[in-house]
């Protein structure tokens, strides 16, 4: 009897023992959280990561740091991380996830707001990301882009993209998801500003609408002006990549919760928390989408934006 009682004892001292130490583990569990600016939509990011985090690991330290954009500081920065030897990392934006991942390669990262996180190079493809990094993109799968681009434009059967050598990865699949939604999809690769003008027009004379994807050397400042007057003069739809766009003229976008993309990314940190791979988990694309609309682009080219997608639209613009 004190045999047993004494075996009784040993567990029951072994479970207070384990229980201790997995609190004591927990509390040692630190993210470094790294982001570039504090804009609005950054902030809404942190705020998802943190809530989705916190649900399931309440005790784990999130450490902030701010990158600039001088490299010196960012050098800095970087060694501070490595010497709080945090678990994971995660990133928000592609300034901190560029300045993170070209530095870092041994402690799991995970990004956050993110646009085409596989052109950038941040990931080997979205399915299957390899090295030590996954995460949350921006980016609207391009079948749900199609989808309501032919919602907005009754009849739509041919549709024209402009890119660069930037963004040429992506024309393939977008062609094929263009054909599986019964889309014929025509694409001008440009390979500087001044062939703008000349493909939009051999562009306008093909297609029933300008669908476009976020490409730098596409969209400057000066080549987004005379993109936007141009298709209103020819009273083609364009679908832009932002709710920027439809803002300066575009007819409509879809958009996306920095919120929800956040607690995307804290859900896949929690997922290599519990011992997963970052290099087997597919990087996740927007959860909740929104519509957006330009209210006079559409009185301007005659186009009749359903009174369905009125009635959920996040923001029209007048």
């Amino acid at each position: 009897m004190p045999y047993r009682k004494a075996i009784i004892c040993s567990i029951c001292l072994l479970i207070v023992l384990l229980s201790v130490m997995s609190e004591v583990q927990a509390a040692d569990i630190k993210l470094a959280v790294v982001y570039s600016d504090s804009l609005n939509a950054t902030l809404r990011t942190i705020r998802g990561i943190k809530s989705a985090i916190e649900k399931s690991a309440t005790s784990c330290e999130f450490h902030e740091f701010l990158l600039t954009t001088a490299t010196a500081e960012i050098d800095t920065e970087i060694e501070s991380i490595q010497a709080l030897n945090p678990r994971l990392i995660l990133t928000v934006g592609s300034h901190a996830t560029k300045a993170v991942s070209d530095r870092i390669v041994d402690i799991p990262i995970i990004f956050s707001a993110v646009l085409n996180p596989e052109t950038s190079g941040f990931v080997k493809s979205l399915e299957h990301p390899g090295g030590n990094i996954t995460g949350a993109s921006l980016d609207i799968p391009f079948n749900i882009q199609f989808t309501y681009f032919k919602r907005v434009i009754q009849n739509l059967k041919t549709i024209g993209v402009l890119y660069t050598a930037e963004t040429a990865n992506l024309i393939p699949p977008a062609k094929a998801l263009a054909k599986a939604a019964d889309l014929e999809l025509i694409a001008m690769e440009v390979t500087s500003e001044k062939d703008i003008p000349d493909a939009l027009d051999q562009l306008n004379r093909q297609v029933d609408g300008i669908w476009s994807v976020a490409d730098g050397g596409i969209f400057t400042p000066r080549s987004t002006r005379f993109i936007l007057l141009n298709t209103l003069r020819n009273a083609k739809p364009l679908m832009g990549f932002s709710r920027n766009l439809v803002e300066s003229g575009a007819l409509f976008s879809l958009d996306y919760d920095y919120k929800d993309i956040g607690r995307q990314a804290g859900k896949i940190a929690l997922r290599v928390l519990s011992g997963e791979s970052p290099s087997k988990i597919p990087v996740a694309v927007p959860s909740f989408i929104w519509f957006h609309y330009n209210e006079k682009t559409a009185k301007h080219i005659d186009v009749h934006i359903p009174d369905d997608l009125v009635a959920v639209a996040k923001e029209v613009y007048k």
